[in-house]
């Protein structure tokens, strides 16, 4: 089975073989995606730890305090959740031109061909 691992740098380790090409731009855009929902866990961690300490300290000021930031959390999953959709839909998309350049690289749409005997 064939892997790319994107590590915890963004740096990209493929274990692709020659017989899969895969597409630069969909390398970088895997990476971008991956650095992106990166980014907004790390201000999740911060958020949740604000959140935290709020409840932990009952003062009503901060307990009002957490509707927002549980608000900005929410909006945050919101945008990982679309991140990873619109990820999964350029794979898809990117699997497709794939398979269809493969099947109709020689010209015959993929069937094959019989040769008189």
């Amino acid at each position: 089975m064939n892997r790319s691992i994107i590590g915890m740098e963004g740096d990209v380790f493929s274990g692709i073989g020659s017989s899969s090409q895969v597409d630069g731009k969909v390398l970088q855009t895997f990476q971008k995606s991956f650095v992106q929902v990166q980014n907004i866990l790390d201000q999740n961690r911060v958020l949740i730890n604000e959140i935290n300490q709020n409840h932990e300290s009952k003062i009503p000021d901060n307990l009002s305090r957490n509707v927002g930031l549980i608000r900005e959390l929410n909006n945050n999953i919101r945008r990982v959740v679309d991140i990873y959709a619109d990820l999964s839909s350029s794979f898809s998309k990117s699997r497709e031109a794939s398979s269809d350049g493969e099947s109709k690289s020689d010209g015959k749409g993929g069937q094959k061909r019989i040769r008189p005997g």
